[in-house]
């Protein structure tokens, strides 16, 4: 890429943050995260020449890197937040939130999909497609209204941390379905053993060094050089990159790496004191100062306002699916007392961000021939509804229950 390109490219990304910072001035007025300025910003950019160039075939892997990285700081910010102590005492209401928020909109999907005429194994994808949760989206506004350690804040991350494994089970069982429907039989039994093969020892391996490096390997090497902030910070990179890499090279994806990157890294900067303190206000900085803007960025650019125009009844009836089907599951755990109904809500709202894994399948299954661009069209659609009105709703619910929503996170209720 040569100097005049370079150039140019970053003409408009300094175009999108400059326009992003003026409407964010609008926004706080409102109490609207500022963040949300940026997606707004790049909605709005997507039909513009800007949007077409960025989305070009010649920008748009770069920018979707920037993207990429933008999902891998934030997540690690997210990390830095967790205290294994507290998710271990939350532990048992968590799992009963992911099992509830990913198991009715599955089924709610299933029967959207056959009530249309869909086979079985296309509405059991599809059905799948409504589970994920998308928490980068909604991490930002939680940690803007201070949310990130309360009760509300460590369902939603740990739910969503969960539901990350199911993205990685989801997308490994449409690439085995794939290869069933272009391969015989033989090769698709000895595909399918390989692919569980390859994920359960990925699996292991990325727990193993995990472990070794929180008890042992970590705590070692942070002695190595004085405990300045520019060393801590260059520590934390490369335990972040490393893990993201290994996570992703692993097919865990750079979420699970990045969460566990943060939650590694934590206990250092606590070990630094002050000067572990102040590393971690300018990781925050840098996440959603820079490359957080640059995900909603992407997430913005990538808002198919025109699919759901084209696909409106289909695409309203999936994203309803997945909509009412994860509140519908967080509010089976108002009676069963683990949740008050103003938590029920937020938890719900916030768990519905969906982006990236319904996306790359309903790819995946397009470019297999298995589903018509018809039902590819009403999944992006559906997944642009999401990324538009959750964070919009969730704000609104948190501005009117943020007082009553700050209980800190202390363990079963």
């Amino acid at each position: 890429m040569d100097e005049l390109r370079i150039g140019e490219i970053l003409l408009e990304i300094a175009l999108l943050m400059t326009t992003s910072y003026l409407l964010g001035g609008l926004l706080v007025r409102f109490r609207i995260p500022v963040i949300l300025g940026a997606l707004l910003i790049a909605m709005a950019a997507h039909y513009t020449p800007l949007g077409e160039r960025l989305l070009s075939p010649e920008l748009a892997p770069t920018f979707q890197f920037l993207g990429d990285l933008g999902v891998l700081f934030l997540l690690f910010f997210i990390g830095l937040q967790i205290d294994l102590d507290e998710m271990r005492e939350q532990s048992r209401d968590i799992i009963w939130a992911t099992v509830l928020n990913t198991a009715v909109p599955f089924l709610l999907g299933v029967l959207v999909m056959l009530a249309l005429g869909y086979g079985w194994m296309v509405a059991f994808v599809i059905g799948l497609t409504r589970m994920p949760t998308a928490e980068a989206v909604i991490v930002p506004i939680l940690d803007e209204f201070n949310m990130m350690r309360t009760r509300v804040g460590r369902f939603i991350v740990g739910a969503g941390v969960l539901d990350d494994i199911i993205e990685v089970l989801l997308v490994a069982m449409v690439s085995v379905w794939i290869g069933e429907y272009s391969a015989g039989d033989i090769s698709t039994a000895i595909s399918v053993e390989q692919e569980i093969g390859v994920l359960i020892i990925s699996l292991l391996s990325f727990v193993a060094v995990s472990i070794v490096s929180y008890r042992w390997l970590l705590p070692a090497i942070s002695n190595w050089l004085p405990r300045r902030q520019r060393n801590l910070m260059l520590l934390a990179m490369a335990v972040l990159f490393g893990f993201g890499g290994f996570s992703e090279y692993s097919s865990l994806g750079i979420v699970v790496g990045a969460i566990v990157a943060g939650v590694l890294v934590r206990p250092l900067l606590n070990m630094a004191g002050e000067v572990g303190e102040q590393t971690g206000k300018s990781i925050e900085a840098v996440s959603y100062g820079f490359f957080g803007i640059l995900f909603f960025f992407w997430v913005g650019l990538s808002v198919d306002i025109e699919g759901m125009l084209h696909e409106p009844l289909l695409a309203i009836l999936l994203f309803l699916a997945a909509f009412i089907g994860k509140l519908l599951g967080i509010f089976i755990m108002v009676p069963m007392g683990k949740l008050n109904v103003r938590e029920a809500w937020v938890i719900g709202i916030g768990l519905n961000a969906r982006l990236t894994t319904e996306i790359i399948v309903a790819k995946l299954l397009f470019d297999a021939g298995l589903i018509d661009n018809h039902l590819f069209t009403a999944l992006i659609a559906a997944s642009s509804l999401s990324t538009i009105v959750v964070p919009l709703l969730f704000t609104f619910m948190v501005r009117r229950w943020g007082t009553q929503l700050t209980q800190k996170s202390t363990g079963s209720v």
